[in-house]
């Protein structure tokens, strides 16, 4: 974790940065699906593995790919809530953050049963006070950040780097962000197993949030 988001993480302390764990356990998440053809790859991966992940879905890609959310479902995966349309909070107003976020609840909801789906990652990881507070005292969605940030869908990061930034520093309790999108594919599928096995070696197991 680089100095200014540990300062980042000092300043927003209710946001969920890492797990709280004596156990060696780590947590996979997957952020922008779901999406045809790389969030399947990344449950026949999982699925390979035997190990369960928390995917943080877009609402219009749910409502686009319904039966890839009802897979990650069935197969006993976590959801959690990315906003209907993928919004920055820093550039988005009070009231349409909101509804944009309640979308995207509607749509979890007629798949999971469940009254809401409890976790909420902000796109980019920004949003502002006010959006948080109201998510959270509202909705009650736990505000998810991240420990490792993969950065898969930045052009300028080679698979070998996105490897490096998924397994170094990892401590128990670390929440590892990969995208299952289009444009992270390329270095997620190169780095996603082989992260894996080197996290294994190491003694950890994975978990849902």
């Amino acid at each position: 974790m680089r100095l200014s988001q540990k300062l980042y993480s000092l300043l927003f302390p209710k946001y969920v940065w890492k797990k709280k764990t004596t156990k060696q356990v780590v947590y996979l998440t997957f952020d922008d699906g779901p999406i045809p053809d790389v969030t399947e790859w990344v449950l026949d991966t999982l699925k390979h593995y035997n190990i369960k992940a928390t995917f943080f879905c877009i609402g219009d890609n749910i409502n686009k790919h319904p039966d890839i959310f009802e897979r990650i479902i069935k197969e006993n995966h976590q959801v959690g809530n990315h906003t209907f349309n993928h919004l920055n909070g820093w550039k988005t107003h009070q009231e349409k953050y909101r509804n944009n976020v309640l979308e995207c609840e509607t749509e979890i909801r007629k798949y999971t049963q469940k009254e809401a789906s409890c976790l909420f990652r902000p796109p980019y990881g920004k949003i502002t006070k006010s959006q948080a507070k109201y998510l959270a005292e509202k909705l009650g969605l736990k505000i998810i950040m991240w420990t490792m940030l993969t950065k898969d869908y930045d052009i300028k990061t080679t698979p070998k780097e996105c490897l490096r930034r998924a397994t170094s520093r990892i401590k128990p309790g670390s929440i590892i962000v990969f995208h299952d999108s289009i444009k992270a594919r390329k270095n997620m599928m190169y780095a996603l197993p082989k992260a894996i096995e080197i996290l294994q070696k190491k003694g950890y197991s994975f978990a849902v949030l």
